[in-house]
């Protein structure tokens, strides 16, 4: 046992060594005895680097020249700047002249603060090997505010750490995707349960007028639908920036509309009771009034604050989770037949629309990728050589809230010149999830106690997923998740179907002969295949 954990210490250690990368950003770390800030930096680790931890950095006293370019040295007293860094304006000459001259004048660091976007610093290549001493690009208002908190005295260090890929936010993405798409599946069932105990009841036509659920049922709908949403994703692509604003809205409809079904189911779990009164005639419920205001309320206060991005993916989250839940209870499939083609047609749909339509646009990015990021699609940063950093506060781009989004938590180097997100995308719980739901529906057909079919496909969807961001790490890009979700999903379900000898019923949803007398089904013998569907 103890060799087995040291193995798995070391290989947890290869990975992780494995997976630390070197970045762009940088932090310059300003203090005057009392107090201490952090502030954000760019340069070119394989020009000028630093180091990698704040205990190696040298401290430097800074010396404040933003009144000249140092494009030459008249007008600087060596002495002045001798063993200091210097802050200098940016412009009128190229960065080595800058630091060419910083170091002639016996400057042990370079400080550029720039007005304009920050860039990585770069240089001919026959200039490279003159330049010796630390070299960076600044925030001009980092500085002015660093001027009033400190004033003259300040002391700086510049370093770099270096940042894994392997983040723990990557992990919280796979319990949230893992968590609904297992409570859909849970929910969907307990659906179905009450309503074939009404249907045994004699309530079936009764029950069935009151549903909420809409049965997926006939392939031509199918195909309707994905045409539909690729019309929508175009759309959205050439007119995103009006098109947004309704999403927006329906979103903030949507998401209150399915907290309160979310809640409401949650409080009859719990035997909440209800206090009702009437009005008119009409039979009003003070649960549901309360209920109903406050999920208007976080909907609206998500509306309001949707680009505070420090806080506001939380509430996003909660309210992406809620409308995944309550699409995968609404929505069912009625056998494996319309699943194969719902899920096929939406993995063609992701790989088309990420993979093959960067060929067709002008800058290069998917129409995905441009839809679901917005606006800063194109200036997305990558883990290659150059990074660009707005010098000032940006106006928030607007996006569409189709997405679970977890911020980087170990990245932190980086989340000083921006927050840095993962994202996964609703449709990559949902689509599976409409699988996983009928997996957990036909576990009550079948009478399945140790539920075989919904434990299966919950469990290749998170094998999916691992795969999906595994993949994601080692290619440095993002991935079309459906493309690894939709085969393991898929293939695991028709295994354990074809294992169980229940691969017909399940391919088509029907009433069938039983083949195990411990095994009995709950549907009545007369029942048809249209009834089975619409009574999810």
């Amino acid at each position: 046992m103890e060799a087995k954990g040291a193995l798995g210490v070391a290989l947890l250690s290869v990975i992780s060594l494995i997976s630390q990368v070197n970045c762009q950003e940088a932090v310059l770390h300003i203090s005057n005895g009392s107090l201490v800030r952090d502030y954000c930096l760019v340069f070119n680790h394989s020009w000028t680097p630093l180091e990698e931890t704040l205990d190696k950095a040298t401290t430097y006293k800074l010396v404040n020249l933003t009144s000249t370019v140092l494009c030459d040295d008249s007008g600087v007293r060596p002495e002045v700047v001798q063993g200091k860094a210097l802050v200098v304006m940016r412009g009128e000459c190229g960065f080595s002249q800058k630091a060419i001259i910083a170091q002639k004048l016996g400057a042990k660091a370079l400080l550029i603060a720039s007005n304009t976007t920050l860039v990585t610093p770069s240089a001919n290549e026959s200039e490279y090997p003159k330049v010796l001493i630390p070299l960076a690009l600044m925030r001009y208002r980092d500085f002015l505010s660093a001027e009033r908190v400190f004033g003259e005295g300040m002391e700086v260090k510049l370093y770099a750490p270096q940042y894994s890929k392997i983040d723990l936010n990557i992990v919280v993405l796979l319990l949230i995707a893992i968590a609904t798409v297992a409570l859909g599946g849970l929910w969907s069932r307990a659906c179905e349960r009450e309503r074939l105990k009404s249907f045994a009841a004699g309530g079936g036509a009764e029950e069935h007028k009151t549903d909420s659920s809409r049965v997926l049922y006939s392939p031509l709908n199918i195909i309707i639908f994905v045409i539909v949403m690729c019309g929508m994703l175009v759309l959205m692509y050439f007119f995103y920036n009006v098109l947004v604003y309704i999403i927006i809205a329906i979103f903030c409809f949507a998401t209150a509309s399915a907290l309160f079904s979310c809640l409401d189911a949650v409080l009859d779990l719990i035997r909440c009771g209800t206090l009702s009164f009437s009005v008119y005639n009409k039979n009003l419920s003070v649960r549901s009034i309360l209920l109903a205001a406050v999920c208007i309320t976080v909907a609206v206060i998500w509306g309001v604050y949707r680009n505070e991005d420090r806080w506001i993916w939380i509430l996003q989250n909660l309210l992406g989770i809620a409308f995944c839940l309550n699409f995968m209870k609404t929505i069912t499939l009625s056998n494996f037949k319309i699943c194969v083609i719902l899920l096929s047609l939406l993995l063609l749909y992701d790989v088309f629309f990420v993979f093959i339509t960067p060929f067709f646009t002008k800058n290069g990015v998917s129409i995905m990728v441009q839809v679901a990021l917005g606006p800063d699609a194109s200036g997305e940063k990558t883990q290659g050589n150059m990074v660009e950093i707005p010098a000032e506060p940006q106006p928030p781009s607007e996006k569409i809230p189709v997405v679970m989004r977890v911020p980087r938590f170990s990245a932190w180097t980086q989340n000083l010149c921006g927050l840095q997100f993962s994202i996964l995308g609703y449709g990559d719980i949902i689509v599976p999830g409409l699988l996983v739901a009928y997996c957990s529906r036909f576990d009550i057909w079948v009478n399945s106690r140790k539920n075989v079919y919904f434990i299966s496909c919950v469990f290749a969807y998170l094998l999916g997923l691992v795969l999906t961001f595994a993949v994601m790490l080692l290619s440095g890009m993002g991935q079309p998740a459906l493309l690894y979700l939709v085969p393991f999903t898929l293939i695991t379900s028709a295994v354990v179907a074809g294992c169980r000898g229940e691969m017909r019923q399940f391919w088509t949803g029907t009433t069938y002969e039983v083949l195990d007398s411990s095994r009995e089904p709950l549907l009545p013998e007369g029942r048809t295949d249209r009834s089975i569907g619409e009574s999810c």
